[in-house]
């Protein structure tokens, strides 16, 4: 297929979405593009945290001591081995994360919106003592982007209401 029959065909694939009033969430007018750069997470208490807070403000941008909104947090993290061997030794461990999460007026007040996000993800236990401490911040460092990612996805969604 050549390269103008492609464009064809997303261009008739796009006509749908767009008779609909299809308008992405965080473009220029959408309805979560406001909070984009306006919300401040609590500062982070851990290496778990702070890959959390990295990751969402990535997505959603760094918001200064200001910020009309505050995002509170909290991080569980529970191991569980998996993969065990005839030795009862787990050769695969399974991290299990959970965010808690309120957003309140910058200057304080009640949450106008929380909820809860869970994720989990896997690291192989079979190396080294340095290669398994390695492989488990990794792992942990992939559950914060799921954690922080899901949550972007959540405020996008409510976005609209918080206006």
């Amino acid at each position: 297929m050549s390269s103008s029959d492609r464009r064809t065909v997303l261009a008739l694939l796009a006509l749908p979405l767009a008779a609909c009033g299809f308008t992405p969430v965080y473009a220029p007018g959408g309805p979560a593009a406001a909070l984009r750069g306006s919300i401040r997470p609590d500062d982070p208490a851990d290496r778990a945290a702070y890959a959390f807070v990295a990751r969402f403000e990535d997505r959603m941008g760094r918001a200064g001591p200001g910020a009309p909104w505050a995002l509170g947090y909290r991080i569980a993290v529970q191991e569980v081995g998996a993969g065990l061997t005839p030795e009862n030794v787990a050769t695969r461990i399974t991290l299990q994360g959970r965010l808690d999460w309120s957003l309140r007026p910058g200057g304080g007040g009640d949450p106008v919106a929380s909820g809860t996000t869970e994720a989990f993800t896997a690291y192989s236990a079979t190396g080294s003592t340095t290669a398994n401490l390695a492989a488990r911040r990794d792992a942990e460092q992939r559950l914060m982007i799921l954690l922080a990612d899901q949550l972007v996805t959540r405020l996008g969604a409510e976005a609209a209401a918080l206006q």
